[in-house]
């Protein structure tokens, strides 16, 4: 798979994040099949802004529920912002409830093709 098609792959994986609720880049990377690619994942969402279609690159996190992409967002607190306006806590750049709003694409989603 070509850089182009994984990241469309991912901006596909986060179009369906429901609102309120967030994914890892992690989780991404094992529904694409490339587990070992979390790290690429962070690339695509980071590039997702100069896409024309919105992609709710608000709602990846890291493994642990922190706001490690937060810097991509212009403003010190607009990830953060974003995440509360869909009734997520977020304290010290860490997601409250974690595990109970993680949506976790290998278990929601049809196998990609």
């Amino acid at each position: 798979m070509t850089d182009a098609g994984f990241f469309e792959g991912v901006f596909q994986v986060v179009r369906c994040i429901p609102l309120g609720r967030v994914s890892t880049y992690g989780a991404i990377a094992r529904y694409l099949g490339s587990p070992q690619s979390s790290r690429m994942v962070g690339w695509a969402v980071n590039k997702s802004f100069s896409e024309k279609e919105f992609i709710p690159a608000h709602r990846v996190v890291n493994r642990i529920g922190m706001l490690s992409g937060k810097h991509y967002f212009g403003g010190a607190n607009t990830m953060k912002e974003l995440l509360e306006s869909e009734g997520i806590v977020v304290e010290d750049d860490q997601v409250q409830d974690f595990c109970k709003i993680f949506w976790d694409p290998v278990k929601e989603m049809p196998e990609p093709e």
